[in-house]
Formats: structure tokens, C-alpha cells, sequence
């Protein structure tokens, strides 16, 4: 009561309270006049309707503009947008790593009905070091994810995204501080889980995010020649094609959130990001890949802009399209998304000194894995090659638009929230 009494200087609460209270007497004097004295009672009714409405309107607006000042006089606007994202479509996004908090500040300017399901298997960097040191699973992509989804004020945004420089006496070097918020969250808690959900109620996430699993996993590569070769920051080192990988332990059980999510979806996404490190471990926990093979939504495959280096050298868009199908099985994927603009001449070179290259489009062989392919003009080419997150997000919204699974999924949906 004390904060609501502080507005009242703020707002004139009393007096519109008091405008209100006499329109309400008005009113009431106006319908009881009618029936001796109609003329005084209609124009005395109408009056109090009158003063009724426009103090109640007033109040609403000043309360709504003192609780939400940062919107300004665009408080109206705000809800509305807020309104047509509850009515988004739902989409649950698997992956990890860099390509998937870009799709993700895309497409929450389209719904709020974002689920990004995100793998544990990072054991290097910050992430890496709180895992040995906190036993805690590794936060970096979600930590990511966060920040991509967060409506909060860009200062938390940022507060997020800081890393403490290397050679910090405190042994905070290269430490992010999102990364210590969440592993500090998760042992005050004693849940990782909870502390996700906590992290995101201070950032407003549109949305939510989920770790594919919550035991602790290891990602194994097996090489081409037989060399096998375990966790997530050494899959680089193999040296040759990776044939495929694994989880140990080989039963981690799946969130059962991420379940739920992929049962309810309109639109399952994969992608884009890291192959064998980012997108494919989500699909090695148990239940994952069967949930996703039983939903009756659209499976889209967002394929990289670029090859990366010791993972996916050489690939061809089917190349990654046919690591997943290998892993996952036939009739995985029913779309693949690949980006068709050039990469400009001075940005290739200085990739290719990295050794990436774009990704070619193969599509006779996409299309004999029976894949519709997408072809668009998907890359931003500010400073990286990679993919523009708003033209992604209208791609994706225009195939689940078309999909007729889609589609009457979305209709049941949409009369169940009309009810």
C-alpha cells in the first residue's frame, strides 16, 4: 500500500478518484430522476456516464505510463505488440552456440512463443572452467540464448555479456559475468534448472530456454580411421571427417519441459550453428529425437552460411543435411533453409585464411532426401559471415505460414486461446 500511496502526488489519483466517485452519483441520481423528472435525469445520467468514463480512462493511462515509464506515450503500442507476440506461433529452436541466439533475436520481434532448447555438452572457455571448478553444467549457450531473448533494460543486457579480461589477478580472468550469475544461482538453489528460470526473470526473457538434459555429459567424436577423441572443445582436433558422435553417459535423460515443448510446437527448428558440436548432441539425448520425430509440426534445418574449420571442412549443404538424417534417421527434416547470397570477395579471403569456406547448395542430392529446399538472401555481411537474424526469422515464419501441418495446428491453438 505504501508504493501505491507514493503515486498518489504523482498521479492526482485522489482527485479523479473523486471524479469518479461523483460521475458513479451522478449516474445513479440520473436513472433514479428518470421516472419523475425525466429530462433532469437523462442529461444528470449522461453527465455522470460521461465523468465516469473519462476519470477511469484518465487513471488507467497515468497508472499504466507511471508503471511503465520507459514506453513513454508508445504505452498503447507496447501492449499491442505484446498482445500480437502471445498470438505468435510456437516454435521450439534446438541448437547452441553463436547461430542460435541469432535466430532467436530474429524471431522474438514474431512471438513470444519461443522455446530454445540448448545442448551441455561445452566444457571449454568460461563454461569449461566453472564445470571442473563448480561442477555445475556448463552455462555459456544458454547464458547466450538469455541475452538474445532478453526484454529488460540493454544495460542488464550487457551486464550479462561481460567478460572480465584475461590475467585478472582475482581469477576472474576471461570469466563471463552471466556465466558466474548462473553458477552461482545454481548452487545457491541446488538446481540448474531453477536458476535458468530465475536468470530469465531478470533479463524478461521472451520466452524460455531449457538445457536439452540436466545430467552431466561428455561429447565423443569418432573419426574417420577409427580415432576417437572426447569433449566438446577437442572435436576440432580429429584431424580427418568426423563419422559421428556420441554422448557419454549414453541414457542422459531429456528435460522433460523440452518434451512437452516439442509435443506442443507449430514449428521445430535445428539450427543454425555448430554441426556436430551445437545442433547434433541435443538430438543424442534420450527422448529428444523421438519427440521431435513424433510431432506432427514442420522439422526445419537452418544450414551454416560458412564450413568451420576441423569440423565441417569441405561439407556441402546435403553434407550437414545428411550428418543429421545419419544420427537422427530418414525423414528427419521436411525443410532445409540455405542462404543463396554471395560472400563478398574481401570477406571470403579472410575466412578462407581460417579455412571456411560458404557453403555450397548441392541440390540434387538435398533433393533426394525428399527435403523441400528454401533458398534465400540470409547472410549480414557487417562483419562476419553469417546469418541475418530478421531475414532467417521471416523465412521461417513464411514456411510455417504455408505448412499445412502448421497451420491446423495453429487454428486449434488459436480457438482454444479465443475461448
Amino acid at each position: 500500500m505504501k508504493s501505491v500511496r507514493k503515486l498518489y502526488p504523482h498521479l492526482d489519483l485522489k482527485k479523479w478518484s473523486l471524479v469518479f466517485a461523483v460521475g458513479v452519483g451522478l449516474t445513479i441520481a440520473g436513472i433514479i430522476s428518470l421516472s419523475y423528472r425525466w429530462m433532469p435525469g437523462l442529461v444528470m445520467g449522461l453527465v455522470g456516464v460521461v465523468m465516469t468514463v473519462f476519470s477511469a480512462v484518465v487513471v488507467v493511462r497515468l497508472v499504466i505510463k507511471a508503471l511503465t515509464p520507459d514506453y513513454g506515450e508508445n504505452v498503447v503500442e507496447v501492449l499491442h505488440k505484446r498482445y500480437e507476440l502471445v498470438l505468435g506461433p510456437k516454435i521450439v529452436v534446438v541448437g547452441g552456440g553463436t547461430g542460435l541466439s541469432t535466430l532467436l533475436r530474429g524471431l522474438k520481434e514474431f512471438t513470444g512463443n519461443l522455446t530454445a532448447i540448448v545442448t551441455v555438452a561445452d566444457d571449454g572457455g568460461s563454461s569449461g572452467r566453472l564445470r571442473k571448478e563448480m561442477g555445475v553444467l556448463p552455462p555459456g549457450d544458454i547464458r547466450n540464448c538469455l541475452v538474445a531473448l532478453a526484454d529488460s533494460e540493454p544495460l542488464m543486457a550487457r551486464l550479462f555479456e561481460y567478460r572480465f579480461p584475461e590475467g585478472n589477478s582475482s581469477g576472474l580472468g576471461g570469466h563471463n559475468f552471466g556465466n558466474l550469475f548462473i553458477a552461482t544461482m545454481s548452487a545457491i538453489t541446488g538446481d540448474f534448472e531453477e536458476a535458468v528460470k530465475e536468470s530469465s526473470r531478470v533479463l524478461a526473457v521472451r520466452g524460455r530456454v531449457l538445457p536439452s538434459t540436466l545430467d552431466d555429459v561428455v561429447l565423443v567424436a569418432h573419426c574417420q580411421g577409427g580415432n576417437v577423441v572426447y569433449g566438446e572443445s577437442t572435436i576440432g582436433k580429429c584431424g580427418v571427417r568426423i563419422e559421428k558422435v556420441s554422448l557419454l553417459p549414453e541414457n542422459a535423460k531429456a528435460l522433460p519441459e523440452a518434451l512437452e515443448s516439442i509435443a506442443d510446437a507449430d514449428a521445430i527448428v535445428l539450427g543454425p550453428g555448430s554441426l556436430f558440436t551445437s545442433v547434433i548432441p541435443n538430438l543424442l539425448v534420450e527422448g529428444i529425437k523421438e519427440a521431435i520425430l513424433k510431432s506432427n509440426a514442420p522439422r526445419i534445418y537452418v544450414c551454416n552460411v560458412m564450413t568451420q574449420p576441423g569440423e565441417t571442412d569441405g561439407f556441402t549443404a546435403a553434407d550437414h543435411v545428411e550428418a543429421i538424417i545419419d544420427h537422427a534417421g530418414n525423414g528427419f527434416i521436411d525443410y532445409v533453409v540455405v542462404n543463396r547470397s554471395r560472400v563478398p570477395p574481401k570477406l571470403a579471403e579472410k575466412y578462407s585464411v581460417e579455412g571456411a569456406y560458404p557453403v555450397k547448395v548441392d541440390r540434387d542430392r538435398l533433393r533426394r532426401f525428399g527435403i523441400r529446399i528454401v533458398e534465400e538472401d540470409l547472410m549480414s555481411t557487417a562483419n562476419y559471415a553469417r546469418h541475418d537474424s530478421m531475414r532467417v526469422a521471416e523465412t521461417l515464419l513464411r514456411i510455417i505460414s504455408e505448412d499445412e501441418k502448421s497451420q491446423k495446428k495453429r487454428a486449434i491453438w488459436i480457438s482454444q486461446k479465443s475461448r
